[in-house]
């Protein structure tokens, strides 16, 4: 086999391998996703608990980015401490290892990829025929055949591989040649986007002769660490809890990394000790025991130091502090009208925010930023989670008008934010659209005059003036929708750009109506 055809049957075995990962990863989520959330959010009492979990969810969803999320998610929920998530994610990194399991034990003692191929068609026809659970199972078994067919080329394509690259291709046996083999590993995940692949690659190559224990030792460590780096890319500019998550994830591999590095002379001493010959023979083998090994090691290490460590990464990463809400101390929930006084605070200058966003919507849409869209997210959730704490005896109590007026204004804000979060391009085809244009200036030129009143804490003012836009664009909306319609029928314009103006109109209208709605609202707290 020539040079060519070795790089050809490596790069697509290795890519049929991925294939088959992001298949089975599927499937396996369909079948049995919610229920591993489930288990997750209702086992997990502990750091240790959550590691146990953590690490039977990965090995059986074969994902630890879902066991991530899932972690973060319930964090962010205040479903459960960061400490107790903290736990999940190093049970996680164990997960992970039994997928270098499969590829040695079975993937390439037995080279199964001839009896993989009927279970791959069978896969697809359940995928095709099949409905619900069966359908996912389809794609578990196809996901799960690919794996091994990909290990089978790239078996193939690295049986050459011995008359074109040794171990002395790689760096020797140093401790600065096991941080470059570290260093290669880690480059190797950020291509393939995946530590699991990264480690068949290295079991191929180590069965092949490639490489040597020691040098496939090196990589697999890298390669533990290179998983980070896509976790810190994902949480750039997300939430709180997601950049934590991040970064204890970083922090954690990198300790377990310098950790493998120490026991690795101790480990293949072990070997020759007491199973000489046998780190040659059964070098596969031995190589996923050191990578469990070591993952293993570092969560018994870290477990009883939860708690600190989890105080590293809240002061590391400290809570976003949001002037909106900085005002709803807990302490006042047990004075009602005190809390609801609060909360009016806040609702009105989130309320002030939010058109201020809408205006640069409809203004300015490249100057939109994303960050403050996000940041005003946090505080009308935590907003909500405050009012939800508020609760009266009857509604004949003075402040239960004030109480169902600030739901109601929270909920028109919360449906607002998700317009300009979620449909920019609406707003910006209103601005961009000549027939738009009379609706588009009502709302633009109001805008501009709610703002001021709400600034003078004239509600009364601010309140008519949302009724004269919104009854403006109600009035416009639909002669419009029937000349756009009219614009079809005569070819003046098609119908993926009419769909787009209609879709502008949708949104003038149902902003300018939540506004209205808020505006009322606050004004009834006014005057009261």
């Amino acid at each position: 086999m020539n040079s060519l055809n070795i790089i050809l049957h490596t790069c697509g075995g290795l890519g049929l391998f991925l294939l088959g990962m992001l298949v089975m990863t599927d499937g396996l989520r369909a079948l049995g996703g919610n229920l591993m959330r489930s288990a997750l959010m209702r086992f997990t009492h502990s750091p240790l608990s959550g590691a146990v979990t953590g690490a039977i969810s990965t090995a059986i969803l074969q994902s630890s980015s879902a066991t991530t999320l899932a972690a973060i998610g319930f964090v962010s929920a205040s479903l459960l401490s960061f400490p107790q998530a903290l736990g999940i994610i190093f049970g996680a990194n164990i997960g992970t290892t039994i997928t270098g399991w499969l590829v040695a034990t079975l993937g390439l003692k037995l080279q199964l990829e001839s009896l993989m191929l009927p279970l791959i068609l069978l896969g697809v026809l359940l995928r095709l025929f099949g409905k619900h659970r069966l359908s996912a199972l389809g794609f578990t078994l196809a996901g799960f055949g690919l794996i091994f067919v990909g290990i089978g080329v790239m078996q193939q394509g690295m049986s050459g591989l011995e008359t074109v690259i040794t171990p002395d291709s790689f760096p020797d046996d140093s401790f600065s040649g096991r941080i470059k083999l570290v260093l290669l590993g880690i480059a190797i995940t950020l291509v393939t986007q995946s530590s699991s692949a990264g480690v068949a690659t290295a079991l191929t190559a180590l069965f092949a002769g490639a490489i040597n224990f020691e040098q496939a030792a090196a990589l697999v460590i890298g390669m533990d660490v290179g998983t980070t780096v896509t976790a810190v890319i994902a949480t750039i500019g997300a939430s709180t809890p997601s950049r934590r998550t991040g970064l204890s994830h970083v922090i954690y591999n990198l300790f377990t990394a310098a950790g493998a590095l120490i026991i690795l002379t101790p480990y293949i001493l072990f070997w020759e000790k007491f199973l000489p010959g046998q780190l040659t023979d059964n070098a596969e083998i031995a190589l996923v025991a050191f990578h469990t090994t070591f993952n293993t090691i570092g969560v018994i290490v870290i477990l009883p130091f939860s708690q600190q460590f989890a105080q590293l990464i809240e002061k590391i990463v400290p809570e976003r502090v949001i002037s909106f809400t900085q005002n709803l101390d807990k302490k006042f929930l047990r004075d009602a009208p005190v809390a609801l006084t609060a909360v009016q605070s806040a609702i009105k200058n989130e309320y002030r925010a939010l058109l201020d966003i809408v205006n640069t919507l409809l203004t300015q849409p490249e100057q939109l930023s994303h960050s403050e869209i996000e940041l005003l997210q946090d505080a009308l959730d935590d907003t909500h989670h405050y009012i939800d704490q508020i609760h009266l005896d009857n509604d004949s109590d003075p402040a239960w008008k004030q109480l169902t007026a600030c739901i109601h204004a929270l909920d028109h804000m919360q449906r607002i934010h998700e317009r300009c979060e979620e449909e920019q391009n609406r707003a910006i085809t209103a601005q961009q659209t000549k027939e738009l244009e009379s609706i588009y200036q009502k709302i633009k030129s109001g805008l501009v005059i709610i703002i001021v009143h709400i600034e003078q804490d004239d509600w009364s003012t601010a309140a008519e003036q949302s009724d004269i836009i919104y009854s403006f664009i109600n009035e416009q909306a639909e002669p419009l929708r029937d000349r756009i319609m009219s614009h079809i029928a005569h070819g003046k314009i098609d119908v993926p750009l009419a769909t787009d103006q209609l879709e502008g109109i949708r949104w003038l209208r149902r902003v300018s109506r939540h506004i209205n709605r808020i505006c009322q609202h606050l004004n009834n707290i006014q005057a009261q």
